[in-house]
């Protein structure tokens, strides 16, 4: 095992760990979790941060019933799981389960009826997923960006963007990252409210014209009764993507 891959282990398992209160600290429980993956232990360089630790206990706290069962119950349910992995070596199982339990959440998550008559933040974000298919159906990080944009809504409403960010951390390309990020400075771009200098450094990337058409969808997106597919047949359309070019974007 990659100590890449262990880390990301390691700190799913001392999550769970502190999840389930067998340990209240950090330091413990990853300590805890490194002898119950390895026989000699990690080096104390080579563990995770706490921040990696809260990304899998904000998933945790946000998962249904169910889910939460699974999770901290099958050791084999978290990452390193068995799967084929990308090219950086991420399991890609791993990958779309941190996708579908971040998703999940959004459906309870309402939005102001006057710019959002359509409903629900899961539906807006299936929506824009659509038709960023529509537009670009074989780019799988702009693809992942219009379905993963809004996650952070469920997390923290002040700043969405860095909780999405952060809970979608080790497991987004950065172009993905990057896409995400700036949604919301394209939807003022888009609406001539932003300054010269924002939007030069935005035309500078090679990512803009994507950047703007994702705002477009995004802008797109809140149609009321617009047919849309579920969370499952969204995820598994990239994962085809995935199989059918033989590596991942990551």
């Amino acid at each position: 095992m990659s100590s890449e891959r262990l880390r990301r282990r390691v700190a799913f398992e001392a999550a769970r760990l502190i999840y389930r209160r067998e340990e209240t600290q950090y330091a413990r429980a990853k300590m805890k979790a490194a002898r119950r993956l390895t026989a000699g232990g990690v080096k104390p360089d080579d563990l995770p941060h706490n921040r990696e630790i809260r990304r899998h206990l904000r998933i945790f706290d946000r998962a249904g019933p169910e889910e939460q069962r699974e999770l901290l119950t099958n050791p084999d349910d978290g990452p390193d799981s068995a799967g084929a992995t990308d090219g950086r070596g991420f399991v890609v199982a791993d990958r779309f389960r941190t996708y579908e339990l971040l998703l999940a959440p959004l459906e309870h998550v309402a939005q102001s009826p006057e710019e959002h008559p359509e409903g629900d933040v899961l539906y807006h974000s299936l929506q824009v997923f659509e038709l960023a298919r529509e537009a670009l159906p074989y780019d799988e990080d702009f693809l992942l960006s219009a379905l993963l944009h809004d996650v952070g809504k469920a997390i923290d409403r002040r700043d969405h963007v860095a909780a999405g960010l952060e809970a979608l951390a080790g497991s987004i390309s950065p172009r993905t990252a990057w896409l995400i990020e700036h949604h919301v400075e394209a939807l003022s771009l888009r609406d001539g409210s932003v300054g010269v200098r924002l939007r030069r450094r935005l035309e500078a990337s090679e990512s803009f014209d994507e950047l703007m058409l994702l705002a477009e969808c995004d802008r797109q997106g809140r149609a009321v009764g617009m047919s849309v597919p579920d969370v499952h047949d969204a995820l598994g359309y990239i994962r085809g993507l995935f199989g059918s070019c033989g590596e991942s974007t990551l």
